[in-house]
């Protein structure tokens, strides 16, 4: 076998071996965008699902306040019904001490 056969056989095995990764090559990128594309949808459905859970804490954290605040109005209206009670019994007890007061010295 002459040389140059042989550095022509050598050159064309070593030349097919760069010209075989292409296709590899081909599918490492797509393999790295389906990557890039996967790591950046999991991020946007991340950001998703953290919002929808601050929206629902704020609007529970709402009910809440306005379900104080409505207790706070009933018990509100609850003490002053009672402080209006009892200062309606306190002025009619003085009105009854005068009128005794005013029947005995009328009697007398």
């Amino acid at each position: 076998m002459p040389l140059w056969v042989f550095f022509f056989v050598i050159l064309t095995l070593s030349s097919s071996s760069h010209c075989s990764p292409s296709p590899p090559l081909t599918l490492r990128m797509r393999r790295y965008a389906d990557a890039i594309f996967t790591n950046s949808y999991r991020k946007v459905l991340g950001q998703l699902s953290a919002r929808k859970l601050l929206q629902d804490i704020m609007s529970r954290q709402q009910g809440e306040r306005n379900q104080e605040r409505g207790a706070r109005a009933r018990l509100g209206r609850q003490v002053d019904s009672v402080w209006a009670e009892q200062k309606q019994m306190e002025l009619e007890s003085i009105l009854v001490a005068l009128l005794q007061k005013h029947s005995r010295n009328s009697q007398g």
